[in-house]
C-alpha cells in the first residue's frame, strides 16, 4: 500500500537539495578563482540593471498604449484646449508629458509655433535620454564579461602549465586536463553573463525606438492645423 511521505521527511529532502546546490555553486566559484567571483558580481549587477530598466520603462508608460494621450489629441483637434490639457495633466507617461508640453506652449500667446516646437523637442529628448539610463552600463558588462572570462582562462592555463613544469617527469597529463577544464569555466561564465546582457540591450533599445516614433507621431498630429484648409472648389461654391 502506498503511503505519502510525511511533511518532515519532505522538508528534510528539500533542505538537502538546497544545501547541495549551495555547495555546488560555492565549489564552482572557488574553482574559478577571483575572476569567477568578479563575473558573478557582474551577473548580479546585470540582473539588477535589467529589472531597474524594465521598471523605469513601465513607469514611463512605454507599454500603456497612450490611450489618454490619444483622447487628449482628439480634444485638441476639436478645439477643446482645456479638456486636452486636463486629460494629460499630472500624467507620468512620456507621451502624456510631451503632449501636455505641446498643448501648454501652443496656448501661450507670446510663443510662436516654432518656440513651442523647440520646447517640445527639448522635453522629448530629455525624457528619451532618461529612458536610456542603464543601457550603457549593460553594454559595458556585455563587453567586459567575456574579456574577464578569457583572462581567467589564460591565468588558469598558465597556472596549470606551471604546475606541470614543476612536476617535471612525474607530471600527469590528467592534472593538466583538469587545470584547463577549471580554467575554461571562466570563459563559459563570462559568455553566460554577456549573452543575456546583449539581448537585453537590443530589446530595450527597440522599445525606446518605438517610443521615439510614437512621440514624433504625437507631436506631428498636435502641430498640424486643427481645421482643414478650404479648397478652391469649396470657395467657388
Amino acid at each position: 500500500m502506498f503511503h505519502a511521505p510525511q511533511g518532515g521527511s519532505a522538508m528534510n529532502e528539500l533542505l538537502d537539495i538546497v544545501v547541495s546546490g549551495q555547495e555546488e555553486v560555492l565549489g564552482f566559484l572557488s574553482e574559478g578563482g577571483v575572476v569567477i567571483w568578479l563575473i558573478a558580481l557582474l551577473a548580479v549587477l546585470t540582473l539588477t540593471v535589467i529589472i531597474w530598466c524594465l521598471l523605469r520603462l513601465s513607469m514611463s508608460g512605454v507599454w500603456t498604449g497612450g490611450h489618454k494621450t490619444e483622447k487628449a489629441i482628439r480634444h485638441w483637434r476639436a478645439g477643446e484646449v482645456d479638456a486636452a490639457v486636463q486629460t494629460v495633466a499630472h500624467r507620468r507617461s512620456i507621451r502624456a508629458t510631451v503632449a501636455h508640453t505641446a498643448f501648454v506652449n501652443l496656448s501661450i500667446p507670446a510663443y510662436t509655433e516654432q518656440h513651442a516646437l523647440s520646447e517640445v523637442e527639448r522635453v522629448a529628448k530629455r525624457k528619451l535620454a532618461e529612458t536610456r539610463a542603464g543601457l550603457k552600463f549593460l553594454e559595458l558588462i556585455a563587453t567586459i564579461a567575456p574579456l574577464l572570462g578569457l583572462l581567467g582562462t589564460v591565468l588558469g592555463m598558465i597556472a596549470a602549465f606551471q604546475a606541470m613544469q614543476d612536476a617535471g617527469v612525474r607530471s600527469d597529463p590528467a592534472d593538466l586536463a583538469g587545470g584547463i577544464w577549471e580554467a575554461l569555466l571562466t570563459t563559459a561564465a563570462g559568455m553566460a553573463v554577456a549573452i543575456p546582457a546583449t539581448m537585453a540591450v537590443s530589446w530595450l533599445e527597440s522599445q525606446i525606438d518605438r517610443l521615439r516614433l510614437d512621440l514624433e507621431d504625437v507631436a506631428t498630429r498636435i502641430f498640424l492645423p486643427r481645421h482643414e484648409p478650404v479648397s478652391e472648389v469649396q470657395k467657388a461654391a
